[in-house]
């Protein structure tokens, strides 16, 4: 029956949650997004000067003069990002460390299915749907190019932002599933996550503003998705590169450390 295949399985519980977090994300970035020809009033463009330079550059927004500057930073440079990894941060926690609370996770282990495959199945769906929600936001995107008056962006700018908030978000979810599998506590995982999204949040656009501290820019998973501007620039391969070699290497150590540890009954 393929309901005993874990990675179906997966998919099919998280339906819902899936749905429901696919109708978020898409309807926040296409509300967002339909709010660019309002930028170009002369109002809107005075009320954004008497902002401070910092603030702007606190919550991403340093560029608003052209569409693509406004998506990437009205949409994709702060709340789109946020939502995709708070959605990848819950569903790799629930791979392992959610069974495993709930005290259900020796019971799957006692059907035909080794640890390893278990992992890597469980956590594959979850990649699936990750790429499923930012694949829909991006078609969303594309089908208001022409009503929102997004000059400049081509469909391929659209798919290589969508690429990038894919691993972003799969490296999110690689997150908590490695402290999840790791330790087994789906709160751990969850707040290792929220940590390091919080502190890299910061690092890209807080953190340089003080004196001596630019350098934690580079290590923030929000610059390596946002370097190049990918809706202008096209996949930035050093960008995309961190993004999908961390999150395998997180997906590895968690694996490894699942697979050799004992499991709370």
């Amino acid at each position: 029956m393929w309901l005993r295949d874990p990675f179906t399985k997966t998919l099919r519980d998280a339906r819902r949650s899936l749905l429901g977090w696919a109708v978020a994300i898409v309807a926040v970035g296409a509300m967002y997004g339909s709010f660019w020809p309002t930028m170009q009033t002369p109002e809107m463009t005075r009320a954004l000067e008497a902002y401070p330079q910092g603030l702007l550059e606190a919550i991403n927004y340093t560029d608003l003069t052209t569409a693509a500057g406004y998506l990437g930073s009205a949409v994709y440079g702060m709340l789109v990002p946020l939502l995709v990894a708070v959605f990848a941060i819950a569903a790799g926690a629930r791979v392992v460390a959610g069974d495993e609370e709930a005290g259900t996770l020796d019971l799957v282990l006692a059907h035909p299915v080794g640890r390893v495959r278990l992992a890597l199945l469980r956590y594959a769906a979850v990649a699936v749907g990750v790429v499923a929600v930012t694949g829909l936001l991006g078609l969303a995107l594309v089908a208001l190019r022409g009503p929102a008056r997004f000059d400049g962006i081509g469909v391929g700018g659209f798919a290589a932002m969508t690429l990038h908030l894919a691993l972003f978000g799969l490296l999110f979810a690689a997150l908590a599933f490695a402290v999840g599998a790791a330790t087994g506590r789906r709160a751990a995982a969850l707040g290792v996550s929220a940590g390091v999204a919080v502190l890299g949040y910061l690092a890209n656009s807080v953190f340089p503003q003080v004196n001596g501290l630019a350098w934690a820019r580079e290590l923030s998973p929000f610059h390596w998705y946002l370097d190049g501007s990918p809706l202008v620039g096209g996949v930035q391969p050093l960008g995309a590169g961190l993004l999908l070699g961390v999150s395998v290497l997180l997906v590895v150590a968690g694996v490894f450390a699942f697979d050799r540890r004992d499991v709370a009954v």
